[in-house]
């Protein structure tokens, strides 16, 4: 997939909803005053300058706005509250040392929310429109883009849901897209730094086969806060699904892709599932671990195989890359099985190595060789 950069950017209609205009010059990453050192700002929502929508009506997307706003005006026939026709991405950018900002690859979102999109009888948003809103958005907040050096990020939370009304179950005449911006620190506090054990989770799955576990629409979320809140009551800060159907494989993290290394082997490992997110940051670490001289292998990972790796880490565009300490299984009676990898309190070096260069591409430290990044215009 290719896409080219307009040197123009879209008119955009004026009304008394809309807030800013992308006629105004860019303004510096990090001189936004915030509450919080940029060192310190976690991963949460945090207000900026304004986010872009778009509807589609009558067979067509519309314009692009921006607005001040936080707040939307729903239907409540909507079908994203009635029947879950919702779905979105989430994607970053990175300021780099001399101040422009790149957002990583964001065609691969584009391409993630039409899939999404076409399995939930939604009209898919075109590339061109899906990058130049992501665009926009940074655009109109790039004072709130991290400096170069915090280890932050702009985190893209682009939104597509059926907002026209329905009682009987079918797809909705009206779909509104937005696109949302913050900044962002680690997911998990303590980052990279600090391994997080995980729990392997036996009472809940996360998708069904054949489901809709390999697109990334609300419900799937939904369907973890319960065993997700569960495991963190138990300590544990994130849970490891297994597949529904026979229950003797791994599947994924709650809200990240599992990545087992093999250090002996020179393995990655990680598991081929129809029910499994495609991690775009999966996908480039991939890549990565070849150029390093792994054999990368997507595949079934057994429950058992859990035993053999020296390091697990958790990978996904709010993570980035976490390593897993351990795995602990609970059986019916209590009793605990645990799974430990290298040295559990500290960072392994196949990991710290992924990590490393996935952040120096997206920082700019490295090259960029492989075209992953997009730069604001």
């Amino acid at each position: 997939f290719a896409f080219t950069v307009t040197t123009q950017p879209t008119t955009f209609s004026r009304h008394s909803r809309l807030y800013a205009s992308v006629e105004q010059a860019l303004k510096k990453p990090g001189t936004a005053e915030m509450p919080v050192p940029w060192e310190d700002l976690g991963f949460e929502f945090r207000p900026t300058n304004s986010n872009v929508r778009m509807t589609y009506k009558d067979g067509e997307w519309g314009e692009m706005e921006l607005f001040k706003d936080e707040y939307i005006k729903l239907h409540i026939g909507a079908t994203a509250l009635h029947y879950g026709q919702s779905c979105f991405e989430g994607l970053k950018a990175f300021a780099h040392e001399d101040d422009n900002v790149y957002i990583f690859r964001p065609d691969e979102n584009a391409k993630r929310i039409r899939s999404s999109c076409e399995r939930t009888m939604m009209p898919p948003l075109p590339d061109e429109k899906f990058l130049e809103a992501v665009n926009l958005a940074v655009r109109d907040n790039m004072e709130y883009v991290p400096p170069y050096g915090s280890n932050g990020a702009l985190y893209i939370r682009p939104l597509l849901f059926g907002s026209g009304p329905r009682i009987g179950l079918q797809p909705a005449d009206e779909y509104t897209f937005i696109v949302i911006v913050m900044p962002v620190g680690d997911y998990y506090q303590g980052g990279l730094a600090s391994p997080v054990d995980g729990l392997l989770i036996q009472d809940f799955d996360r998708a069904a086969p054949r489901g809709v576990g390999n697109v990334k629409v609300a419900g799937n979320y939904a369907a973890d806060l319960l065993p997700n809140m569960l495991s963190k009551k138990k300590g544990f800060p994130i849970g490891l699904y297994l597949d529904a159907q026979t229950r003797s494989t791994v599947e994924e993290f709650s809200t990240s892709n599992f990545v087992g290394i093999d250090n002996d082997a020179k393995k990655y490992v990680t598991p081929k599932s129809s029910s499994v997110l495609p991690s775009i940051t999966n996908k480039s670490l991939m890549t990565i671990a070849a150029d390093e001289g792994f054999t990368v292998e997507e595949r079934e990972v057994p429950v058992s195989e859990l035993k053999d790796f020296d390091e697990v880490i958790a990978v996904g565009t709010a993570v980035v890359v976490s390593p897993v300490g351990s795995i602990t299984k609970f059986d019916e009676k209590g009793a605990t099985t645990k799974f430990e990898f290298g040295d559990p309190k500290k960072v392994g070096p196949t990991t710290r190595r992924l990590y490393d260069r996935v952040r120096a591409i997206q920082n700019g430290e490295e090259e960029d060789k492989y075209g992953w990044l997009f730069k604001v215009y």
